[in-house]
């Protein structure tokens, strides 16, 4: 193999990407084919995708750029911090600039004409005056907090992410300055859209414009002379490594609380707001804003024409009597070759043949029932778990608990890393290890991101080891809201290489030689450019070769660069990645035989899966692990194969040719790094993939599971032809 040196201008940076897939969320709420709370729910994901870049992306930029000293990251797309700012920053308002005219023009409009307005405080009449000022003064008056700020009051610190008002008041009488600024938070507690009638809940006010209209009442003795809605979005990430705790614990609970006292890096506020009082944020946050401060292009003020902070609009999202303007709900099938399963019978099912579960179309209930009747069963002598994102009432750590207490041995790698999970995490951490479930965090220094269940169980004089790997969390709440792919199996090999990856995260066991899992971060990297460069090696001899892989983020230089030399060697190459793709297609030379595309749509497209060599040669593995550096290097991870020829054949002849038909929410990345929506052509059959995912579940349900025997043998046969023609 000839190593080539690959230039800057063959990658797409990074951030920039990541925008580029923001902006394909906002293109589902500008889509008028989609139904109006829909659309109202993809303006709320824009923003909080966008909260979420901000702390963790923009502020590593920042730190870099403006900190003392700090490193800078290398990039293959060879952009410094400041000049990644400079591109953000533009395209960022651009974005933000084109939300508020869809919520404006387009859904606002439209959400009054089906009877849901959102009223100011001066269209009020009479009955609803009433009606905000009982509400004000019994749910809302006894909560605020009004905060004068001068010398003998600093100003208090502004929580990240929390809306405030910002005042500038005058003095009629009493005591105080003649001119005071001011501040009142509006507490999360309460919600954001106010019903006006009980008896009509589709009319609302916005809880800023409520409190606004009563500042006069807060701050008794004051005339309003100007107020201003403004919002704070601080640095939050939690870095841990190089750090030493003898308890993991309470340093993350410590990290936690420094969360809320991170830099500033973005600050909102009204289009039209006063000036003086905008600045007097900035200078209090030491922000930066184009001029002397800043960079060329460069802004952390962002002013919105429009309510700040659109993540509230998930409250209008569930408004009820309104369903026909939801996505039709469905309910998720249950695998025939599991239903009714219950206990030990769950166990002999997949003790006969492998499961593959597509959530969200295959219901989540499966897995809840594996760990739950592992926790009743009195064969069952122990339960290993991992758990990253926890729910706030997850059935899972409730059935572990219960297992402890049972008497089962109990172990639980609660990853207390995941971001913005971590105060729940802990929560849960402590209630676990009070109901004597062995509760354990990994490393200080590695995210566990993998996602396995391992079973125990007494058969005879013998014991079986029973196994759940998937692409998604143990989350119940996710599950009906990302496309995810598990598969349950009692395989030995499996079932000994699940054991020796809980000892090597509760005891940093080492040198298991594995037999059918890829970790992370000892082999990952290095197998998955291997699995690539044989696919290369295929080609020039002459041999059919394919690569196809479907992942939430394509980052990782060295896995690009493989796939560009795979591509001069004539492997035909589909790649279907959701959010940030650095790898650019299409270039001569280097990446024509690469297609990029991405899928938004009504579930978070989030499977792993990997494909390597065409038809009956075909690899085919699931995994936790997207082709980053973090996931390769920094996670625990597992990549794990799919051999059982019929769960082969369902991914390979259904579900990969249904994602790869998507005709109708899947965008083409071009070489210039912009994305390009599909459209069917004239004698073209329009296709949505999820859409038709759902509609199979009939047939699906008619001839069951696709499964396998214990040994690989097809333990049913399909009836009917599968389908092909659809994406990942």
């Amino acid at each position: 193999m000839v190593e080539q040196n690959f230039q800057p201008e063959h990658f797409i940076n990074r951030e920039l990407s990541w925008l580029e897939f923001n902006a394909r969320v906002l293109e589902e709420a500008e889509d008028a084919s989609n139904p109006l709370l829909e659309r109202v729910k993809f303006l709320s994901i824009f923003s909080s995708n966008l909260d979420e870049f901000f702390m963790v992306r923009v502020a590593g930029l920042r730190e870099q750029a403006f900190g003392d000293g700090a490193p800078q990251d290398y990039t293959p797309d060879g952009l410094r911090a400041v000049t990644q700012l400079q591109r953000v920053a533009p395209r960022t308002q651009e974005l933000v600039s084109a939300q508020y005219r869809c919520w404006n023009e387009s859904v606002l409009p439209q959400l009054a004409d089906e009877g849901i307005r959102i009223l100011s405080h001066s269209e009020l009449n009479h009955e609803q005056r009433a009606s905000l000022d009982q509400f004000f003064r019994t749910r809302v008056f006894p909560i605020l907090t009004p905060m004068a700020i001068d010398p003998s009051h600093p100003s208090p610190h502004f929580h990240n992410r929390q809306l405030y008002l910002g005042a500038m008041l005058k003095r009629k009488r009493g005591l105080g300055p003649q001119q005071l600024f001011a501040v009142v938070q509006l507490p999360p507690v309460l919600a954001r859209f106010i019903a006006l009638d009980p008896a009509e809940e589709q009319k609302f006010i916005l809880l800023e414009e409520a409190v606004a209209a009563r500042l006069p009442e807060l701050f008794g003795g004051f005339d309003t002379l100007h107020w201003m809605t403004f919002r704070i979005t601080r640095d939050s990430d939690i870095e841990l490594l190089e750090q030493e705790s003898d308890d993991m614990l309470r340093l993350i609970e410590e990290r936690l609380k420094a969360r809320q006292r991170g830099d500033a890096v973005r600050l909102e506020v009204n289009t039209g707001a006063n000036e003086e009082l905008v600045q007097k944020i900035v200078a209090e946050e030491s922000l930066r804003e184009a001029g002397e401060n800043a960079p060329d292009g460069y802004s952390e003020v962002y002013r919105l024409a429009g309510p700040l902070d659109l993540t509230g609009l998930m409250e209008l999202y569930g408004v009820p009597n309104r369903d026909y303007l939801r996505s039709p709900s469905f309910t998720p099938r249950t695998p025939r070759g599991l239903r009714s399963r219950r206990g030990e019978d769950l166990f002999s099912a997949i003790a006969q043949h492998d499961v593959l579960l597509h959530h969200p179309y295959d219901s989540f209930d499966p897995v809840v029932e594996f760990v739950s009747a592992a926790a009743k069963d009195p064969k069952v002598l122990a339960i290993k778990q991992t758990l990253y994102r926890i729910t706030a009432d997850s059935p899972i750590t409730r059935a572990l608990m219960q297992a402890a207490e049972n008497g089962k041995h109990v172990t639980a790698l609660v990853e207390l890393k995941a971001r913005f999970d971590e105060e729940r995490n802990v929560g849960w951490a402590r209630q676990m290890e009070r109901s004597g479930v062995h509760v354990v965090f990994g490393f200080l220094d590695l995210k566990t991101h993998c996602k396995v269940s391992l079973v125990v169980r007494q058969e005879g004089s013998s014991l079986r080891r029973y196994v759940h790997l998937g692409t998604g969390n143990y989350n119940q709440i996710t599950a009906l809201q990302y496309t995810d792919l598990g598969m349950f199996t009692a395989d030995e090999d499996f079932g000994d290489d699940a054991s020796a990856l809980f000892n090597l995260l509760t005891g940093y066991s080492q040198g298991h030689p594995w037999r059918k899992l890829v970790v992370a971060p000892e082999h990952l990297h290095t197998r998955t450019i291997d699995l690539i460069e044989e696919q290369a090696q295929r080609a020039r001899e002459g041999r059919p070769s394919r690569i196809f892989a479907k992942l939430n983020a394509l980052v990782d230089y060295r896995v690009i660069e493989a796939l560009y030399r795979a591509s001069q060697a004539g492997v035909p190459i589909e790649l279907l990645v959701r959010g940030v793709c650095c790898l650019r297609p299409g270039m001569p030379g280097i990446s024509e035989n690469i297609r990029v595309t991405s899928i938004v749509d009504r579930f978070l497209e989030h499977s792993r899966v990997y494909v390597f060599s065409p038809d009956d040669e075909a690899k085919v593995f699931l995994s936790s692990a997207d082709w980053m550096p973090r996931n390769f290097h920094r996670r625990v991870e597992v990549m794990f194969p799919v051999e059982a020829p019929e769960l082969r054949q369902r991914i390979l002849k259904e579900i990969i040719p249904t994602y790869l038909s998507d005709n109708t929410r899947s965008r083409i990345l071009l070489p210039d790094g912009r994305y390009q929506r599909l459209h069917p052509a004239e004698d073209e059959e329009p296709h949505r993939s999820q859409e038709e995912f759902i509609e199979l579940r009939e047939p699906m349900q008619q001839r069951g599971p696709i499964t396998s025997g214990e040994n690989g043998a097809p333990a049913q046969a399909p009836s009917g032809a599968a389908r092909a023609g659809g994406p990942s």
